[in-house]
Order: C-alpha cells, then sequence, then structure tokens
C-alpha cells in the first residue's frame, strides 16, 4: 500500500472511507454528518447536464393504480386502501447508457413510478431486478464510474467494469442476473418490476412492518437473447421505446400486478441474514407474495421533454403509512434523488406538471429560478396568523428504537449473510440448462472484450468460481484461463 495515495476530499483532506458510510451503530441509519458521503453524492448528482447522469435513456406512459384487498392491517396509507384507484405515471429506462443510447444494450433497467396519491406524491424508484451491486450509497458513484466512459479514451471500457465488480463479491447477485437474458428484455411491457428496497409499513394503531415490492407483469417474461439483442441495436436503437408508445396508442394496454412481501417488524433483528441488504432477496418460502391489486398504463405522454424528460423521482416522497427502513442504498437515496433533480432541472421542479402533485401544496418554502406558484404572507413557521401547520399525528407509527456508536463499518453479519449464497441459488435452483448456457456465453462474450487484461480473466474466472464451481469452470474454460 506504500505506493498507492491516500484517497481524500475534494479539498484535499484525508477520506474516512472508500468503503462504508457513517451510521448509528452497524444496523443503524445513516448520519447527515458523514459530510463525505454528501460531497461525494452530491458531486455525482451535478456530473451532468443536463441529462440525467444515470437512466438518461428511458420512456413512459400514465396509467391507474387499483387497490383489489384490504391491507390496512398493514399500513394507513390512503393509496393502499381497497377499492381506491389512483393515477400515476411510470418511467422505465436503462441505467448507464447516455439520452441517445440504445434500449437493448445489456443493463438493468429502471422502474420508477409516482403515484399521484391524496396525501401527495408517492414515487417507488426502482428496477427490473430486486437487488442492486452494492449495499453501500458510498460506492455508488464507483460503481457507476466503472460503468461508464474512460477519462482518457472516452470509451466503455469491460475490464474496468470487472475490475470494480471482482473487488466488490457483494455485486455477484445482480451481475448473475444481469448476466442472463433478463439482462436484455424484449420490451418494458414484458418484465417485471421491483421497489428493491426495504420500506417500512405501520398501521393506524402503530404496528409495523417491513416490506418489499413486487410488480409482476401480466404480458409475461419474454427476454431477447444476446445476439438478438445486439441486432437490434443496429436495426432499431428506440425499440423499447417505440414497443410501449404503439403498444398504448394501439389499445394494448399493457398492466402489472402489484405484490407484496411483509415481514413482521420484530423478524428483522435476528433474520438469517440482514433483510435491509439490497444485495439480498426474501426467500418466498419465508415471506410469500400476497397481490393486493394491479396497475394498468392506457395514456401516452403528448411531449416527451415535458413530460418524460423532466418527470423527477424521488424514494423521499413518503406518505404517511410508509416509512424508509435502515436500507443503506435506500437512505443514500432519499438525498440523491431530490438533490440531482434540483441541480437538473431546478429548484422548483415539482411545480412542472409531470411532477406537481393533485393534492394542495401548503409550503414554505418560495422563490428560486422558475418559481410561478408563489406562496403568500406569511413565509415562515411557526406563526400566529393561521398559516398552515405541520400534523405530527399523521406519522404516528414511523418511529422506531436505534442505538449505537457512531463509526465506519460493514453491517453485521447474520448467520446467512455471504456475497454468494443467493447467486449460486439462482444458477442450481432458478434457471434451467439453456439458461445457464446463455449466461456463460454472455459473461465470456462481455469478458472477451479486446480491453480485458489475462490477469483480469483469471479474475473474472475466480469470481463465477465462488459463486458456484461448475459455473466457474464453465467460463474459466470460455475465457482460456486455467
Amino acid at each position: 500500500m506504500t505506493d498507492r495515495h491516500i484517497t481524500t476530499t475534494d479539498a484535499g483532506v484525508p477520506a474516512p472511507s472508500d468503503e462504508f458510510s457513517l451510521s448509528v451503530g452497524p444496523n443503524g441509519p445513516l448520519l447527515l454528518q458523514d459530510h463525505y458521503l454528501i460531497q461525494k453524492m452530491a458531486h455525482f448528482n451535478r456530473e451532468r447536464v443536463p441529462e440525467r447522469v444515470v437512466h438518461a435513456k428511458g420512456g413512459g406512459a400514465y396509467g391507474v393504480l387499483r387497490i383489489t384487498e384490504d391491507v390496512s392491517q398493514y399500513t394507513k396509507a390512503s393509496l393502499f386502501r381497497k377499492g381506491k384507484e389512483t393515477e400515476l405515471f411510470l418511467r422505465f429506462s436503462t441505467v448507464a447508457g447516455e439520452l441517445g443510447s440504445a434500449d437493448t444494450v445489456r443493463y438493468p433497467r429502471g422502474f420508477a413510478i409516482k403515484f399521484y396519491t391524496d396525501d401527495g406524491n408517492y414515487d417507488i424508484v426502482g428496477n427490473n431486478t430486486p437487488i442492486f451491486f452494492i449495499r453501500d450509497p458510498s460506492k455508488f458513484s464507483d460503481f457507476i464510474h466503472s460503468q461508464k466512459r474512460r477519462a482518457d479514451t472516452h470509451t466503455r471500457d469491460n475490464n474496468m467494469q470487472w475490475d470494480f465488480w471482482t473487488l466488490s463479491p457483494e455485486s455477484a447477485h445482480q451481475v448473475s442476473f444481469l448476466m442472463t437474458d433478463r439482462g436484455t428484455p424484449r420490451n418494458w411491457r414484458h418484465m417485471h418490476g421491483f421497489g428493491s428496497h426495504t420500506f417500512l409499513w405501520y398501521n393506524a394503531a402503530g404496528e409495523k412492518f417491513w416490506v418489499k415490492y413486487h410488480f409482476k407483469t401480466e404480458q409475461g417474461i419474454e427476454n431477447l437473447t444476446d445476439a438478438e439483442a445486439r441486432a437490434l441495436v443496429a436495426e432499431d436503437p428506440d425499440f423499447h421505446l417505440r414497443d410501449l408508445h404503439t403498444a398504448i396508442r394501439n389499445g394494448d394496454h399493457p398492466a402489472w400486478t402489484v405484490n407484496v412481501q411483509i415481514m413482521p417488524f420484530e423478524d428483522a433483528a435476528d433474520y438469517r441474514f440482514n433483510p435491509f441488504d439490497l444485495t439480498k432477496v426474501w426467500p418466498h418460502s419465508d415471506y410469500p407474495e400476497i397481490t393486493i391489486g394491479r396497475f394498468v398504463l392506457n395514456r401516452n405522454p403528448e411531449n416527451y421533454f415535458a413530460e418524460v424528460e423532466q418527470a423527477g423521482f424521488e424514494p423521499a416522497n413518503l406518505v404517511p403509512g410508509v416509512g424508509p427502513s435502515p436500507d443503506r442504498m435506500l437512505q443514500g437515496r432519499l438525498f440523491s434523488y431530490p438533490d440531482a433533480h434540483r441541480y437538473r432541472i431546478g429548484p422548483n421542479y415539482l411545480q412542472l406538471p409531470v411532477n406537481a402533485p393533485k393534492a394542495p401544496v401548503h409550503s414554505y418554502n418560495r422563490d428560486g429560478h422558475m418559481r410561478y406558484r408563489n406562496p403568500g404572507d406569511p413565509v415562515y413557521a411557526p406563526n400566529s396568523v393561521n398559516g398552515p401547520a405541520a400534523d405530527p399525528s399523521l406519522y404516528e407509527g414511523e418511529n422506531y428504537h436505534v442505538a449505537g456508536e457512531i463509526i465506519r463499518s460493514a453491517q453485521v453479519r447474520h448467520r446467512e449473510d455471504d456475497d454468494y449464497v443467493q447467486p449460486r441459488a439462482l444458477w442450481e435452483n432458478v434457471l434451467s440448462d439453456v439458461d445457464r448456457d446463455h449466461m456463460v456465453s454472455n459473461i465470456v462474450g462481455h469478458a472477451s472484450a479486446p480491453e480485458v487484461t489475462a490477469d483480469m480473466k483469471k479474475r473474472v474466472a475466480d469470481y463465477w468460481t465462488n459463486v458456484h464451481k461448475d459455473l466457474g469452470q464453465r467460463v474459466a474454460q470460455g475465457l482460456g484461463v486455467a
């Protein structure tokens, strides 16, 4: 290590950690005083103008959510009342490509939903995968940089992607998913969506539950092979965008069933692995999916820029009955997403029609660029002139106790917290023989790019051997390494 520089902040101060954010104990929430995390996220959100830093290329549509089951025993959120219908806007996207990139490149797909509820906007910002590559937001900008373009040649580099992945074993589950054919969905209509994170639900009595969202396509799962996806890059780089718009225009309205997994609040403490780890899924044998409703996309945007490009989704938009969990990635995104919107589309982005809530707004925020709805007096709170006042009782139930020393560390491992257990189960128990063959060929093809070094190929083979010996052997054979 003596020949390596020490990571610093942009002010030249030695950085406290490259891996871990500052938390209350190893399993508690993150702290706003973690100035290095804030600097990394805030700077990352300002790297590109004007397109999104991530999820730049995408499309969307309007629709309606209808709740068909009574879940009042779990949450008091009004949009989840049985029989309730709520308007929504959903944006699909790719992750690492620029605004003009092709739709069918191998990436996870964004699956972001804005619900225009009676209590204001509720946003669920997820993907077509139930997991993610990392579990701490301190590594997010580094991960995305590894998937973007080199500083010297401004080209993508598979070697640096594998460099990050092989040095970050927590990525194995998501990379396994990515290297199957689900990494190249046939279109947005034929893929599932997930809230991915764990959230808190609390009911009118203050009882608490942990919840995960699953949006299951009613059109069925359809994927492209690697060869088909590559061909479409040349034939129609806007294939997914065109497919969604055409289907809705023709009256073929896509729909998704809304399922949830519910975990009793007390189960989380000694569950066999950390239930707030974004690189893990909850086994359905422990917490089966419960169907609570469905949503349909039935209306195309009239103007792409105004309604899709200017759409802003933020997991910090949480309505009474829903709260965040100690999921570190979620904790980071509570800050990062709205901060990115303030930079990219302005501090008053919530006044843009696609982002504006249907519920009345009574806020003390005022002025700033492009403001056109400015509150009158009083301009401060508290006040004695009958200005709007908060009602803390609406959020009774979301509080829970945390305690611990302020430290930087990995979260405490539960008895089955292993980075390779779940991708191994995917290989052994979920994928068909054809799926396994395609996964191996996809890995070998990606890691055979000219820029991938011989040493990196060995690391790639080791990475997959940790997942499963047979998988590692087949990858090693395909890459021509021992």
